[in-house]
């Protein structure tokens, strides 16, 4: 039986979450529709859900990435690109565009437009929310269609799945080198760090927090709480009343945040390859630096941006090259939980 403290906060959980709800609701004017082929999703379609600025070196080859997995349609939010971006889109048969120029980091960093649009479109579809620079990637992806997935996470009453972000450098320079936006960027982006992690719990969200990686031994080895947090739950069986909390590392209600076990064993849980450093890295730190879009306090990461603009090598001796999912397994950063 719950006390009383925990009644209380799940009482404040509840309007939290519907004030989160009437915000996306307000915000929905800011989106305005430059192509609409949602007539295409079917019941059980898989949808992605995204928000991009200036990634045409990054859309074709996460289009290629997510239709293999087997993603029926895509509702993207266009903020503000002039490099292509837009038109690359436009040309897909399986996109649903939307453009605005409206602040990014005063949207809740996308969130409150691509909560709007999926309580209209997401509803009872199992849905993926990411960035353009993270892949998803889960045990025996190149052989199990997300499907069967989504199938199996039902059978196994499970409406959520977790994927910790995983921070991807190339070997030299990280502004060295140019990329073919049609090929796979883990061919540049090699190596991780396999071993520098920290999870917390978060009783009040019931959630897991998870810092580490390449970008808080490089940029934040000073004061490690202050980097970024890599715990994500990208995929959920979507319900008009839900909403993410903090981008997507938490989401209300909190029982879609139970996404590991309490009493032994493992939940299955994926992988969101973060492509970042991409080479074009050390001009849009630059651009970002001005923008101030990207965090909630964008002053305390001016050495972050400002450490990206030196082109710097973010590679170690102690780096591990990126193998198979079975590695990530190994090596605690993947579960495939009862998933075969």
């Amino acid at each position: 039986m719950k006390n009383i403290t925990e009644l209380h906060t799940a009482y404040k959980l509840r309007w939290k979450r519907r004030r989160l709800l009437f915000r996306a609701f307000r915000k929905r004017t800011q989106i305005q529709t430059i192509q609409d082929q949602t007539k295409r999703i079917s019941p059980d379609s898989i949808l992605v859900f995204a928000t991009v600025r200036n990634e045409i070196e990054r859309i074709p080859y996460f289009l290629k990435h997510y239709r293999a997995l087997g993603v029926d349609h895509f509702l993207i939010v266009n903020n503000g690109s002039d490099d292509g971006t837009v038109a690359h889109l436009k040309d897909q048969p399986d996109v649903s565009l939307w453009s605005t120029t409206e602040s990014y980091r005063l949207s809740r960093f996308g969130m409150d437009w691509l909560t709007w649009l999926m309580s209209q479109y997401g509803h009872g579809h199992w849905c993926l929310t990411v960035d353009a620079d993270e892949l998803f990637i889960y045990p025996n992806w190149k052989t199990r269609p997300l499907s069967a997935l989504t199938e199996w996470l039902e059978t196994s009453e499970q409406n959520s799945m977790a994927a910790m972000m995983l921070d991807l450098c190339p070997q030299g320079p990280v502004g060295n080198g140019t990329l073919n936006p049609e090929s796979d960027p883990t061919e540049q982006l090699t190596h991780f760090d396999s071993g520098n992690y920290t999870i917390t719990y978060q009783p009040k969200h019931k959630n897991l927090w998870i810092q580490g990686g390449v970008r808080a031994r490089q940029f934040f080895d000073q004061d490690p709480r202050r980097a970024p947090t890599l715990n994500k739950i990208p995929l959920i069986k979507w319900h008009w009343r839900y909403a993410y909390l903090n981008s997507t590392h938490a989401a209300l209600p909190p029982r879609l945040n139970k996404v590991y076990e309490t009493e032994g064993g493992e939940k299955t849980c994926g992988v969101l390859l973060h492509t970042k450093f991409l080479p074009t890295i050390v001009f849009k730190s630059e651009v970002e630096q001005t923008r101030k879009e990207h965090f909630e306090n964008s002053d305390l990461y001016n050495d972050y941006y400002l450490g990206l603009t030196r082109n710097p090598v973010l590679w170690t001796h102690a780096s591990r090259r990126l193998g198979g999912w079975r590695q990530l397994k190994a090596l605690g950063l993947m579960s495939r939980g009862g998933w075969v």
